[in-house]
């Protein structure tokens, strides 16, 4: 019998809708949004021995050199505490297109699923190569790989999460 640690679900379609007309375009109406949250899917390993669950993009877009965007997943991930997810883009589109993270490796905490967003993980990506970069819709572009974090000794926290992203401040 196997121990999984997470799963990965769904945000509401209200979450997603709100931030795909935030960083994507306010000028799709909601049948079309309905249909690119049904056709979400979500992260899974390609192979038995794969570590890394890909993500699959919800946008076709066009990065220009140096060119970046935020891409709202539709994903949110429970995991039990003691592990954290980090995303990592797909090693071909690195390789190949120069795509990489804005942030270098996205660090998801076990408490960031009861965000106010719901979690909602947004994947931002810049084109750090010399030419276009397309990205489609339905296309895996990032992976997440689940760790385990250990603590060093210092005073108790007490803080719990409350914004999304970046909302455990600077």
């Amino acid at each position: 019998m196997k121990n999984y640690i997470a799963r990965f679900e769904k945000v509401s379609f209200e979450q997603f809708t709100a931030d795909y007309r935030n960083l994507i375009t306010n000028d799709i109406d909601e049948k079309e949004l309905r249909e690119v949250y049904d056709n979400i899917q979500l992260p899974k390993r390609a192979t038995k021995g794969s570590a890394g669950y890909d993500f699959v993009s919800t946008v076709t877009i066009t990065l220009k050199p140096g060119e970046s965007i935020r891409i709202p997943t539709g994903i949110r991930c429970y995991m039990e505490q003691g592990y954290v997810l980090h995303i990592y883009p797909r090693s071909s589109l690195g390789m190949k297109f120069q795509m990489t993270l804005t942030n270098t490796v996205g660090i998801i905490d076990s408490d960031y699923y009861n965000a106010k967003n719901e979690g909602h993980m947004i994947t931002s990506i810049v084109n750090r190569g010399n030419k276009d970069f397309t990205l489609n819709a339905g296309e895996r572009f990032t992976q997440g790989v689940f760790l385990p974090y250990f603590l060093a000794q210092e005073e108790d926290i007490e803080t719990e999460r409350e914004g999304g992203f970046g909302s455990s401040g600077k």
